[in-house]
């Protein structure tokens, strides 16, 4: 069963919304009084889905349909990777730096003190203090975004061996790049993804659902195989995802980015004063 991570905002929500139509489909019918977000609650309350919650009178929560478990050793085996013969690592999250230092602890891998660290966040940088001597002439890190993080790989790039640790299901920008650019790379898979159980009285109870991944589609899917969408609303971030919704069957309401909707909040907002 899913954890319950909810944190609620709730103020009385309009009783006459008017309805429109969904990108792919039927008309959406009743006002939108709930929101589930299928991603972990964030740590703190500066996010603006709970100014989201404040804005409109409706009640925001989060539970994530999908979890990321360690591939153990003798999984990671059979990919035939050695982490030891890549120059440079690439860390877009502080979990990857741990199941990967992890991995080269039970499989005896010692990573040279030479090799380079490209790093999404500042954080995440800082982090790899817990595992390696920081220098800054090898530990180099991006503002959070795919643009960032392309930049300082350009900057100080000296012919290295790339390596990306990431999941089963990973389908990355970084990975498009490093391949247009020629670059020598390698995915190492150090995380499996995993659908969380839930059940259908769990999904009825939100007026919009709203996703981010593909594998949280097809984990609604897993658990639910005959499921029919009915009056609940699908909001869906990036272009794969919204693709996914599609093919399962389901009709899309809302999506970004989009030209007016940059950001999932922003398309969310937009389609309740759209239905307010």
């Amino acid at each position: 069963m899913v954890e319950k991570t909810t944190r609620q905002v709730k103020v009385s929500a309009d009783p006459n919304a008017t309805t429109s139509k969904p990108i792919n489909g039927n008309t959406a019918k009743s006002s939108i009084k709930s929101i589930l977000i299928t991603q972990p609650k964030p740590e703190n309350d500066k996010n603006p889905y709970f100014d989201l919650a404040k804005k409109h009178g409706i009640i925001v929560e989060f539970k994530p349909f999908i979890h990321l478990e360690g591939v153990l050793a003798k999984e990671f085996r059979k990919q035939k990777i050695n982490p030891a013969e890549f120059s440079a690592l690439i860390f877009t999250s502080r979990s990857a730096v741990d199941q990967f230092f992890k991995l080269c602890d039970d499989l005896r891998v010692r990573m040279s003190p030479d090799a380079k660290y490209y790093c999404m966040t500042e954080a995440i940088a800082l982090y790899l203090q817990k595992y390696i001597l920081f220098r800054k002439r090898k530990v180099f890190f991006g503002d959070g975004t795919f643009q960032g993080l392309t930049e300082i790989i350009e900057k100080h790039r000296d012919g290295e061996k790339f390596l990306i640790p990431c999941s089963d299901t990973h389908k990355s920008d970084t990975s498009d790049y490093l391949r247009k650019k020629k670059y020598e790379f390698a995915e190492a898979i150090i995380f499996k993804t995993v659908a969380v159980d839930l059940t259908e009285e769990e999904i009825r109870k939100y007026d919009l659902v709203v996703f981010f991944t593909p594998t949280g589609v097809h984990a609604l899917k897993q658990n639910f195989p005959n499921f029919r969408q009915e009056s609940i609303r699908i909001g869906a971030f990036g272009p794969v995802t919204s693709q996914a919704v599609i093919d399962a069957g389901l009709n899309l309401d809302t999506q970004a980015p989009a030209p007016q909707s940059p950001s999932m909040t922003m398309a969310i907002d937009n389609y309740l004063n759209r239905n307010s």
